[in-house]
């Protein structure tokens, strides 16, 4: 029988502490392949949003996205790398540049991602630039899965035969459009994924810093002044940084690792290969981080890529910090308005709380407080409510404003603890988790931080049934 990504309810009961759902995400899985196969659409799929652009155009989708996916109680980070950007213009230099596109493609997946999933169009047969993929993939250490998409119509499964000769083993006949088979393929990805985060060579009480943002807004400067020596490359070129770059140093009697991280281009302006695996690698070493410091230029504003960037560290459950750099390019008259930084802080209310420093890496301004705040938020992330508490505050909450009836039905909260994962989540046992609207959450959620604060972190409400006991 065919199974479905994102259709199959919840399997069993968990228990507190034991389920791996409620941790961040744990491993990188890349969807790899030449355009028009339909990655973006499993992309899509995979992650129960709609969020990368589908059309016939080859090469429509202009820069890799990310998102998070579930599946057997494992969280885990899906990357489409539908980026390749070629100039499909129908010549020989055309068709060189996408090759050489789709074989880059390939050695990113096998050096960042945990998992890639090699895509071919069935209908279409094996061609030239997925036998390059295919070769490419074989060489690595990162398992391998061969997915044929596009099995549609019932004689679809007969064009499978020509696939075996990528060498990558059985293929998996999947239909992003339809999700047919797509819940197979996911328990083949979650088969082959590494156990969760935490083998790691860092000492247990290292903090991990992972410095952010778009291109050149100066986050290498930034590393340089925290470490006091030319660590890293800094060039006012955008893009120097390739590679993310660990750097251990000593403040406050801690060890804090930081990481220094390629900028993050938004959609339509990414100009090479290269620069098209920024967020895959950005991804990886948010995912063994603690903290993200989103570093922006304040002197150009705040732009929505700002925003992005932050939201991809809040959504991996880390801590996050504002870094406003370049604060001495700013005008001394925006720089005495109060509401400048009234501005810069409203862009970012998805992370409640979120320090937000005005720095000058290059002058060495405020430098010395940013260590300090990824302390402070990293204290937050840790911070564990007492039960007792918690379970007197909802309900004090609940009575002070109770759930508003759905289809004739209430929603009941019965009890609440918090999750022994590194970020804080909350787990509200009900009658009914359909019940639970957004805006009541969102309402449970500041009563919450308005007592244990939570400052610069996310914090994850998650209802799970419970049957109510009557009498």
């Amino acid at each position: 029988m065919s199974r479905v990504a994102g259709t199959l309810p919840a399997r069993h009961a968990r228990r507190r502490g034991e389920d791996p759902s409620l941790a961040p995400p744990s491993g990188i899985v890349a969807i790899v392949g030449r355009p028009n196969v339909g990655k973006s659409t499993l992309f899509n799929r995979l992650t129960g949003h709609r969020q990368a652009i589908v059309d016939e155009t080859a090469g429509l989708t202009r820069d890799r996205l990310y998102g998070v996916a579930e599946w057997r109680g494992r969280r885990f980070t899906v990357v489409d790398t539908a980026g390749l950007d070629p100039q499909l213009v129908g010549d020989d230099a055309g068709i060189a540049e996408l090759t050489r596109g789709t074989q880059e493609q390939a050695r990113m997946a096998i050096a960042e991602a945990d998992v890639c999933i090699l895509m071919v169009d069935i209908r279409a047969g094996v061609t030239g630039l997925d036998e390059d993929a295919a070769a490419i993939l074989r060489t690595g250490r990162a398992p391998v899965i061969l997915a044929g998409n596009k099995a549609d119509a019932p004689g679809d499964p007969h064009y499978a035969h020509e696939l075996y000769r990528l060498g990558l083993g059985e293929p998996r006949l999947i239909s992003a459009l339809s999700g047919t088979d797509t819940g197979d393929l996911l328990d083949d990805v979650v088969d082959l994924l590494p156990p969760p985060q935490g083998a790691d060579e860092v000492q247990p009480d290292e903090l991990r810093v992972t410095i952010i943002g778009r291109p050149n807004v100066g986050k290498s400067s930034l590393l340089n002044a925290l470490v006091g020596q030319e660590r890293a490359l800094v060039s006012p070129v955008a893009g120097t940084t390739r590679d993310a770059v660990d750097t251990l140093i000593e403040h406050g009697g801690r060890q804090f690792r930081l990481v220094d991280t390629a900028g993050i281009r938004r959609r339509g302006l990414v100009s090479t290969d290269i620069e098209h695996y920024s967020l895959l690698r950005a991804m990886h070493s948010l995912e063994r981080s603690d903290v993200a410091l989103v570093v922006i230029d304040c002197s150009e504003g705040t732009v929505a890529q700002d925003r992005h960037v932050a939201g991809y560290a809040a959504d991996s459950g880390k801590g996050v910090v504002i870094i406003a750099n370049k604060w001495d390019l700013v005008s001394s008259e925006d720089r005495s308005d109060p509401e400048t930084l009234r501005h810069i802080a409203s862009a970012f209310d998805f992370v409640p709380g979120a320090p937000l420093l005005t720095v000058s890496a290059t002058q060495g301004r405020n430098v010395s407080r940013v260590l300090d705040a990824a302390q402070e938020v990293s204290n937050a992330r840790s911070f564990r409510m007492p039960t007792g508490a918690l379970n007197q505050l909802i309900r004090k909450a609940v009575e002070d404003r109770p759930p508003p009836f759905h289809k004739g039905r209430k929603l009941k909260v019965l009890y609440a603890t918090q999750a022994s994962t590194p970020n804080p989540t909350i787990v509200l046992f009900v009658n009914d988790p359909d019940l639970l609207h957004f805006s009541y959450q969102r309402y449970l959620e500041n009563r919450i931080r308005s007592v244990f604060g939570f400052s610069g972190v996310r914090l994850r409400l998650v209802a799970r049934r419970r049957a109510v006991t009557e009498g």
